[in-house]
């Protein structure tokens, strides 16, 4: 009885659609930029328990002056409001799939003040996203440099 249990549980496996084959290409645009928007709304309201759904746990953003940040880096920020948003909204995103693989490129409107006092300005993202076992996750982020 194990061995046939064994053998139907294996060609399960072998005959499943690959987790790319569950929607289509418009549906994975629709979702990822859907999940990055939820994800700038939490960064702005230092709402670290959907970042830490949203976020890969090997996440790492590299800003445009080359210092990196990781999940725990940004989770520990939002916990202790580092910042206190005004602004954390995107425009112009481009949401662009390849299989399991989508990158999101957008205007990003920060305003905020923090420890250095107020901050407004702009820069240009892309974030990258990987769809997993348990749905899409941020696993990379680049960030330019401020916009003048």
């Amino acid at each position: 009885m194990n061995r046939l249990i064994f053998k139907l549980a294996l060609v399960c496996v072998i005959v499943a659609p690959p987790l790319s084959a569950l929607a289509t290409p418009a549906e994975d645009k629709a979702t990822v930029a859907a999940l990055d928007t939820e994800y700038q709304a939490a960064v702005k309201n230092n709402d670290a328990a959907t970042m830490d759904r949203i976020l890969a746990d090997d996440f790492v953003l590299v800003t445009g002056k080359g210092k990196t940040f990781t999940k725990a880096d940004l989770l520990k920020s939002a916990r202790d409001k580092d910042q206190t948003y005004e602004h954390q909204e995107d425009t112009e995103q481009t949401v662009r799939v390849w299989g399991d693989t989508a990158v999101v490129t957008a205007l990003l409107w920060l305003k905020y003040t923090n420890k250095d006092g107020a901050q407004d300005y702009k820069l240009w993202f892309s974030d990258t996203y990987v769809r997993t076992k348990t749905g899409w996750r941020y696993v990379f982020g680049q960030a330019s440099t401020r916009l003048p």
